[in-house]
Order: C-alpha cells, then sequence, then structure tokens
C-alpha cells in the first residue's frame, strides 16, 4: 500500500492506493477519501475604499492572477489592460470593456480565478 496526497481544484485528498494481482475481475471499489479543506490564501485581495464601480470587469476564462496592470484611480481607455491572467501557460490580458477610472482591484497576485469571476470595477 502507497499513502499519497493529491490536490484537485484547492481541495486536498489523502487517498491509499493498494497494489494488486491483476486477475481479470475488476477490484472493489474502496472508500472515497474525505477533502481537507484547502488552504487560505496568505493575503487579502486589495479593496478599494469606497463603493464599487458599476462597470463589470470580468475573466473571461479561468486561471490565476498574473499581473495586475491597473490600481484603483487610473483612469482606463476602452481595451486597455486591467488585469492579467495566466491559464496553460499562456497569458491572458483582460481589458477594459468601456472608458472608466478603476473603481475596485478585487484579485492579487497568485489568486486563482473561474471564468466570470470580478476582477474589477470601473466608474
Amino acid at each position: 500500500m502507497k499513502n499519497y496526497t493529491i490536490t484537485v481544484n484547492g481541495n486536498v485528498y489523502d487517498v491509499v492506493v493498494e497494489e494488486g494481482a491483476s486477475t481479470g475481475a475488476p477490484a472493489p471499489a474502496a472508500p472515497k477519501a474525505a477533502p481537507k479543506a484547502a488552504p487560505k490564501a496568505a493575503s487579502a485581495a486589495p479593496k478599494a475604499s469606497g463603493a464599487a464601480g458599476s462597470i463589470k470587469v470580468e475573466a473571461g476564462a479561468a486561471g490565476k492572477v498574473f499581473k495586475v496592470e491597473a490600481s484603483v484611480g487610473k483612469a482606463l481607455k476602452a481595451g486597455d489592460t486591467v488585469i492579467i491572467l495566466e491559464a496553460m501557460k499562456m497569458e491572458i490580458p483582460v481589458v477594459a470593456p468601456q472608458d472608466g477610472t478603476v473603481a475596485s482591484i478585487d484579485v492579487a497576485v497568485g489568486d486563482a480565478v473561474e471564468a466570470g469571476a470580478l476582477l474589477a470595477t470601473l466608474n
């Protein structure tokens, strides 16, 4: 028997793998391992002071925040890069959907985000 710790989508599992003789018959199903609590992020995401803006900047794909290009209070034009995500070793720029001023940055470098997650807001 061998013990392994496996992380799947942020959930940590302890599993035991047993070597068996190959008899052609399927092995009996082993009970599933209970997930452990995922570790907490080291730092909280930075928030803007005051209310968030009305224009949402959302992730187009799941990935990890690679770089935050904009800062709160910065004026942006439509198409300017706000955040750069990394997914499958590719850098994906997330751009401002329209002109505005950054009201909040809702993620930090290293955060894992899902598609459609709110990354920032503009006024």
